[in-house]
């Protein structure tokens, strides 16, 4: 298990990095390509179908080329799609078509990594391990436009795409080669094996309901997946808009306000460190409680604060109080819909991609019409109605829990 997890890392390192390269290279494409923002902005919505398509479609491949199949395909069409990017074709409608399989890849990465580590991760270690994957991707989008600036200095950027696509290539074949022992069974190419199905003939029937969900289920299931689409969508806002909030709000220089992103992502990779076995040892449902209402106070109070300094303090603990939201909020919503992990876990990163998209295009017409301060108390807004949604899903949460005990 410690292998696969730690493969698992790697792979979500790469993907935080075929997240944001795309946005560390944007003003360089454009220039290159003579378009505009929108033209840029078509570009990064092709990758989110993509991603889209490719996360709701991984527990349909999975079922026919198994759990490494299926990873072994997504990370050779994200490997296929960067090298393709590299190549910086004239075209730029094949720019865009490349969009589709590069997202593809790394959804459906994201996807299956996810689901396999909460199924066969230890019940008592799940949630570590998930922050340590979430960890990796944030390394990985922290790492990126760091990266990206020093290519761009010496203007060589098109190097961006064929690194990405080397590390895809070498996890690739790492999956490829490496055996995860007694787990490869459970891994492998086959779809589902024999053992597999004996064991699922052996268990409880699967129920008869919504896409095989048990009707008690869906309730939950719902409220779950409303809250990966605001929680995504605010954290993505609050991220891609920080800069310029920053700028707007206390004075400080263009120059130096991307420091501000990188304090937020700082603090993000430090509270994963931490978030899994905190909220092994508390429990996830407090651990919940205690993140979105932190996030909620510190939201709030950046629309009430001006001062650089005291901004600073309140966009490092934001990142503290984020950090483990996403991966903890997985495993609590999978704990309680058992027997559903690859389906549960596609169907909620899908709604948080979709949040993903959605938000960040509504904040920015906030951003252009209403301005900073008050785009800020809109995003604390939706972090009170999220925290809403969380406390309905907390209290669904414990009367399933009492039931099934």
């Amino acid at each position: 298990m410690r292998k696969l997890i730690a493969l698992g890392c790697l792979s979500y390192l790469v993907i935080g990095l075929a997240h944001v390269v795309g946005g560390s290279v944007m003003e360089q494409m454009l220039d290159k390509y003579g378009l505009s923002y929108d033209d840029g902005g078509q570009w990064m919505m092709n990758q989110f179908f993509g991603f889209l398509v490719g996360v709701l479609l991984s527990p349909f491949i999975t079922s026919k080329l198994g759990k490494r199949g299926g990873v072994l395909l997504s990370l050779g069409l994200l490997t296929l799609g960067e090298a393709a990017y590299s190549l910086t074709p004239h075209s730029w409608g094949l720019m865009l078509f490349i969009a589709l399989f590069a997202g593809f890849g790394f959804g459906m990465t994201e996807s299956v990594i996810g689901a396999m580590v909460i199924d066969l991760a230890e019940e008592s270690g799940k949630a570590n391990a998930m922050t340590k994957l979430e960890t990796f991707f944030g390394i990985g989008a922290f790492l990126m436009p760091t990266m990206a600036s020093i290519l761009i200095r010496y203007d060589v950027w098109q190097l961006s795409f064929p690194i990405l696509s080397a590390l895809a290539g070498i996890t690739f074949i790492l999956w490829m080669t490496i055996s995860f022992g007694p787990i490869d069974d459970k891994i492998g190419f086959h779809a589902r094996g024999k053992k597999a199905s004996a064991e699922r003939e052996a268990g409880e029937p699967r129920p008869q309901g919504w896409f095989g969900y048990k009707r008690a289920s869906i309730p939950f299931l719902l409220l779950s997946a409303l809250f990966f689409f605001l929680y995504v969508g605010v954290e993505m806002s609050f991220s891609n808009y920080l800069p310029s909030i920053m700028i707007e709000r206390s004075g400080m220089s263009e120059a130096n306000a991307p420091s501000s992103l990188s304090l937020f992502w700082g603090t993000m990779i430090l509270g994963r460190l931490f978030a899994g076995r905190l909220a092994d040892r508390v429990g996830y449902i407090r651990y919940l409680f205690v993140a979105i209402a932190g996030a909620c106070v510190v939201i709030l109070a950046m629309g009430a604060v001006g001062q650089l300094s005291g901004m600073m303090v309140l966009v490092g603990l934001s990142g503290l109080f984020f950090s483990g939201v996403f991966g903890i909020a997985l495993v609590f919503a999978n704990g309680l819909i058992p027997g559903m992990t690859e389906r549960t876990t596609s169907l909620l990163v899908a709604c948080g991609g979709i949040g993903g998209a959605i938000f960040p295009k509504l904040t920015g017409w906030m951003m252009d019409n209403y301005g900073a301060d008050r785009t800020v108390w809109i995003l604390g807004a939706f972090l009170i109605a999220m925290f809403v949604v969380l406390l309905a899903m907390l209290a669904l949460g414990r009367k399933q829990q009492t039931a099934a005990a």
